[in-house]
């Protein structure tokens, strides 16, 4: 390898270090740490007193995976992140494309306005929604009436306090994925909607054969963020029901809390996390993997 080469590769690891430490310490060292914790018996007493703490191997594995409260878990979770991410997603992008088409007036107003519920706190997102959700006095149930339909009691039946709060997350956080459909269709060239158009394609057309490939890199960002954003809800559920009505809507972050803080089983939480992150990251390279299938 030539000097000069050499010199540049130095240099270039020189100023990489800082930042690849960090996301040593940050990011590699706590999955190494929670790995080795899920490993141990490590609970409350282990706090005062490391000697306590005793090498279990695989048990809190076997006994997290034999557990049915984790495969309801699971499924809860599972129902999150294969009707609200897409939800999500969906919602984000028909905003966005509103608020960026060509009629669109006062564009900056209605952003600020979508983007409002995000940087809002969830506790007080949680109060106004718990009002919508009453069974007597909460507005959806009075419109419902208007129509015919029965009361329901949103949080208290386990057939539908899943899907309420699934509507409650989406509107919470589609503002985020909105802006960033926003930054993509800014960056589409207006040139090829005037191409479009002069073919005689239709408005639906040109969103059909000229937005969406072009957004298609975006997509697959906003995907992958709200994907493994709903693996990871906890929020939502511990704020709103706490899990219940009957179990029906604990998560796994939710469950790893309880086995953690409530219980203080520190060894079958962090086993809990690390199934999470593995379940995630499978998740996550599936996604990958047919996006490349669909570009190839």
């Amino acid at each position: 390898m030539p000097p000069l080469e050499r010199r540049q590769r130095r240099a270039a690891w020189l100023f990489l270090t800082p930042a690849l430490g960090l996301i040593g310490i940050f990011f590699f060292l706590p999955i190494v740490i929670g790995f080795v914790l899920s490993l141990t018996d490590f609970d409350i007493y282990a706090i005062g007193s490391l000697d306590t703490v005793r090498f279990v191997g695989p048990a809190n594995y076997t006994n997290t995976l034999g557990s049915g409260e984790f495969w309801n878990a699971l499924r809860n979770t599972a129902y999150f992140v294969f009707l609200g991410a897409p939800l999500s997603v969906l919602v984000s992008l028909a905003g966005a494309i509103l608020v960026s088409g060509r009629l669109a007036r006062f564009k900056e107003v209605f952003r600020t306005l979508y983007f409002a519920p995000v940087i809002t706190t969830l506790v007080a997102v949680a109060v106004v929604w718990r009002s919508l959700y009453h069974p007597r006095y909460g507005v959806i149930n009075f419109a419902l009436e208007k129509f015919g339909v029965p009361a329901i009691d949103w949080l208290g039946d386990p057939v539908w306090a899943m899907p309420a709060i699934v509507l409650m997350a989406v509107w919470k956080t589609f503002g985020y994925n909105m802006l960033i459909f926003v930054a993509g269709l800014i960056s589409i060239p207006e040139e090829l909607y005037e191409a479009a158009e002069i073919d005689g394609a239709s408005a639906w057309q040109r969103v059909l054969h000229v937005t969406l490939p072009s957004l298609a890199p975006t997509f697959l960002f906003v995907s992958l963020i709200t994907m493994i954003g709903y693996f990871q809800v906890f929020a939502e559920p511990y704020i709103m029901t706490q899990g219940g009505p009957v179990r029906s809507t604990v998560t796994l972050m939710l469950l790893m809390y309880e086995e953690g803080f409530r219980w203080w089983r520190m060894g079958n939480a962090a086993a809990i996390a690390f199934l999470l992150f593995v379940i995630t990251l499978i998740g996550t390279l599936i996604q990958l993997r047919l996006r490349k299938t669909e570009a190839a």
